[in-house]
């Protein structure tokens, strides 16, 4: 059935809605909210109730969520939300919560943040840790905003360039760009690893810091980071995790132990909290003790009496960067996550992470190039550079045509340093079933590309909407309704 707009739905008089005659005084609108704030041509649509329960069930029919099927978004880790996470976050003591409330008034919440604060110093083996980043790139940020003030403190004011490999996330340079710092890229060895002798020559006086994914975005484990990190620290500068691989590392090793002296986590991706959309989330950060005195006001503290504050007199904060005192609700669920699995099921997610990324990588060995074909971590990279060679079909054709398999594609086209890339995640939450069914449907894909090569080209073909332009999808936007014209 055609969904269409609700305003197709609409007929003159028709309501979902009935109101109790007035028992007060009326008064007119137009006294209370003043004539300019009125309109005589507000178009609404006239529906019943039945007419708007149907048009938006349907329409959420349409959307692909973790909660319908695997969704293997490499380096997004777009994994399962517990339930039990969301119930506790709807607890009337916490979701009713104003966040003006007196100090004395909200100690339960404010012991909550203290304990995930502890929890993810001890995950990461860092001193302290702050839950008000609202996204990771935010956490970049905010490292990088510590990071600077620490060198200028120490009065060492030529360090003005942050390192970066070139297989970096993208929000990496750009977080150091807005903090003000100098880019400079260093090329990944054939292996896929840190070039050492590329940081070697890179590093020098000026370098404020070494900006990290550790496993990088290829999901290789940087085998020489007890050395990388000693060389920066030789050369005075600092080094930062990105965090966003954590998934592959929890519960096993500790970024603090291998010499990173600040990390960003994404709480969505690696404590299991609702992902996307733009927020609200969580990026929180956790930092070495020379670090910790420049971490955003307000610190929840713990006082002598076993009270909680927020410890606003900090000197060289660096300031708020967030509204109050960050996504409470998402730190939340992550505490809830956290605490159901304990220390033991946390080392098992990871893993089973890294079990299942290796799974798929020798199961699709045979039908696509496999760029660095070593034991990953938690995502493998596929290249359909064999593909392209052969039939012309392009990686974005093989994850097209992943839709009309129930699938949700994998990241296209990252890291930039694989042709024809097809990064692949598909998370611990997946069982071994789940995990049969995606690499049987992309190895009859890569079998399509030979035989038929245009069923990849002009794919989906069992999706409400079919192959997009997707230069003009992103040019020429058209997503507001405007009134038919008679």
């Amino acid at each position: 059935m055609s969904t269409g707009l609700i305003w197709d739905r609409s007929a003159p008089g028709r309501a979902g809605s009935s109101l109790p005659a007035c028992d007060v005084p009326r008064r007119e609108p137009a006294d209370l909210l003043g004539a300019g704030h009125l309109r005589a041509d507000l178009p609404l649509p006239e529906v019943s109730e039945l007419d708007v329960v149907r048009h938006f069930t349907r329409l959420s029919h349409r959307n692909y969520a973790i909660d319908l099927g695997l969704y293997p978004l490499g380096s997004c880790t777009m994994k399962y939300n517990p339930k039990v996470n969301e119930r506790a976050a709807r607890l009337p003591g916490f979701a009713r919560l104003h966040p003006l409330q007196a100090e004395e008034g909200a100690q339960g919440a404010l012991e909550l943040l203290h304990r995930v604060q502890t929890m993810l110093a001890e995950i990461a083996g860092m001193a302290a840790s702050t839950v008000q980043p609202a996204a990771g790139a935010h956490g970049e940020l905010l490292s990088l905003m510590m990071i600077h003030d620490h060198h200028r403190a120490c009065g060492d004011e030529r360090r003005d360039t942050v390192l970066i490999p070139d297989s970096a996330h993208g929000t990496n340079p750009a977080s150091a760009a807005r903090c003000g710092f100098r880019v400079r890229a260093i090329a990944s060895g054939p292996d896929g690893l840190m070039d050492m002798a590329a940081l070697e020559r890179a590093a020098d006086d000026r370098t404020a810091a070494l900006m990290l994914t550790n496993p990088n975005t290829l999901g290789l484990f940087e085998t020489s980071i007890l050395e990388i990190c000693r060389l920066v620290h030789e050369r005075g500068g600092l080094v930062y995790c990105d965090g966003a691989n954590m998934n592959a590392l929890l519960g096993v090793a500790r970024p603090g132990d291998m010499g990173f002296d600040v990390m960003h986590f994404n709480l969505h991706k690696t404590f299991s909290t609702p992902h996307g959309g733009g927020g609200p989330g969580c990026g929180a950060i956790a930092v070495k003790q020379m670090l910790e005195p420049y971490l955003p006001v307000p610190v929840v503290a713990r006082s002598d009496d076993d009270t909680y504050r927020l410890d606003w007199d900090r000197p060289q904060a660096v300031g708020s960067i967030h509204s109050f005192y960050g996504a409470f609700l998402i730190a939340l669920r992550a505490y809830a996550y956290m605490r159901t699995l304990g220390p033991t099921g946390l080392r098992t997610v990871a893993e089973c992470a890294v079990l299942n990324a290796n799974y798929m990588r020798a199961r699709l060995r045979p039908h696509y190039d496999i760029p660095f074909d070593r034991t990953c971590m938690h995502e493998v990279v596929l290249s359909a550079s064999r593909q392209k060679g052969q039939t012309g079909v392009r990686a974005l054709d093989i994850s097209k045509r992943l839709m009309d398999y129930g699938f949700h594609p994998p990241t296209n086209y990252f890291p930039l340093i694989v042709p024809e890339s097809l990064m692949i995640e598909p998370t611990e939450t997946e069982s071994r079933e789940t995990l049969d069914a995606f690499c049987e449907a992309m190895a009859a894909i890569a079998r399509e590309a030979v035989d038929d090569p245009d069923l990849l080209r002009t794919a989906p073909h069992v999706t409400p909407v079919s192959r997009l332009d997707e230069t003009a999808a992103v040019k020429q936007l058209d997503v507001q309704w405007e009134i038919p014209k008679p």
